[in-house]
């Protein structure tokens, strides 16, 4: 954290942050944590959420895993189809009971973030979100130092950050092997007709993965990595689930399931 009078400053752009600032106990002393009305309306907008590899098996329970970006690949939990609808939160701005929520939703308001000149990780808050207010149910600092609420969000934030330097490490092994293609995801009339492809992302490809020669194969399962590739494949079942998930949130039937609303 920084202890610098100033207002901190934090750089580049963090996923679902409007105003992201370096936590210190000069300007958010008084401030903690309170429950919003509806905890997840933060996120409720929104079709897609960053994963880490140790969630993947966890996340393929309930979500197509795909990975997205150009430059490097990320593994991406799909939370909703062509609106900006997080079909997991409902209109109380509540997750769906028993269903695994990401690690990057868990964490916030809080995340770790360069502070502006230099690499050093710091304790970033959105000061946006609804819950940090003044004089909260749960303070952030005691007497001036972290609370046990600040110290275990933190403590959190560092292992997240561990397990996304992880995660890099794994979809550069990914890449490399030229695993991850274009894919799509198609749905098919019970009463017949072509095709509907209703999604696009990237995807490992099962026929590659099977030309791939012996001991890139044997790197796969040396490095961790063959469960996760294996856990993404897997996952593709969950479109099925989420295209009835929002037949079920909209009232849709037959081809609607796979249009955008306004063109039903």
């Amino acid at each position: 954290m920084s202890e610098t009078s100033a207002t901190p400053k934090v750089t580049g752009k963090m996923f679902l942050f409007e105003r992201p600032e370096l936590l210190n106990k000069e300007q958010h002393g008084a401030y903690g944590l309170s429950r919003p009305q509806k905890p997840y309306a933060f996120c409720a907008n929104i079709r897609g959420v960053p994963l880490t590899v140790s969630e993947i098996p966890a996340a393929m329970k309930y979500y197509p895993v795909v990975f997205s970006g150009v430059e490097k690949i990320t593994p991406i939990a799909v939370l909703g189809i062509y609106e900006d609808v997080n079909l997991f939160v409902n209109d109380a701005g509540e997750w769906e009971d028993n269903v695994y929520v990401p690690g990057y939703l868990r964490r916030y308001p809080f995340a770790f973030a360069s502070e502006t000149g230099g690499d050093r990780l710091a304790v970033v808050v959105d000061a946006a979100y609804e819950g940090f207010t003044q004089n909260a149910e749960i303070p952030l600092f005691d007497n001036g130092e972290p609370s046990e609420a600040m110290r275990n969000a933190i403590e959190f934030c560092k292992q997240y950050e561990q397990d996304r330097r992880t995660t890099d490490q794994a979809m550069q092994i990914i890449e490399q092997m030229k695993l991850a293609v274009g894919q799509s995801a198609q749905y098919t009339p019970q009463q017949g007709g072509e095709p509907v492809t209703f999604a696009q992302y990237f995807g490992v490809d099962e026929k590659l993965l099977a030309e791939l020669p012996d001991e890139k194969f044997l790197e796969l399962r040396r490095t961790g990595v063959l469960p996760i590739v294996y856990a993404q494949l897997m996952s593709m079942a969950n479109w099925r689930l989420l295209l009835m998930r929002r037949a079920r949130r909209y009232d849709l039937q037959g081809e609607a399931v796979v249009r955008p609303l306004n063109a039903n």
